[in-house]
């Protein structure tokens, strides 16, 4: 019986817990992207299930769950609010440097974050 419980508290501690963070990277003809969303605000399952998995035709995506994002961003859009949501998460920005030309002032004015270079 003791045995039993153990087990059981073992499954529910370990094998629950869902990531924080995730990579996204997509590829296509002569693009090259990856990206991390590390979670603020967003219920588990709708940031695992729906944030987390991009429908990008025609490109090639892979997904990979961590507890936080890695280091080398060369940019991070930190407490980025989700459009028409009142979610918020950081995204932290991998690959191109000069693309922060773009992102900062996207980050800024339209997702009311603030860009932070690590």
């Amino acid at each position: 019986m003791r045995l039993r419980g153990l087990s059981l508290l073992l499954t529910l501690t370990c094998g629950e817990a869902l990531a924080e963070a995730c990579v996204v990277h997509s590829q296509a003809e002569r693009l090259d992207v990856k990206v991390c969303q590390q979670n603020r605000n967003i219920p588990e399952k709708l940031f695992a299930d729906g944030f987390c998995q991009p429908n990008l035709a025609g490109q090639k995506v892979e997904v990979q769950y961590l507890d936080q994002c890695p280091a080398g961003a060369f940019g991070v859009c930190s407490n980025a609010q989700v459009a028409n949501m009142p979610y918020r998460q950081d995204i932290h920005y991998y690959g191109v440097a000069t693309d922060a030309a773009y992102l900062k002032p996207f980050c800024e004015a339209q997702s009311q974050g603030t860009w932070v270079k690590p």
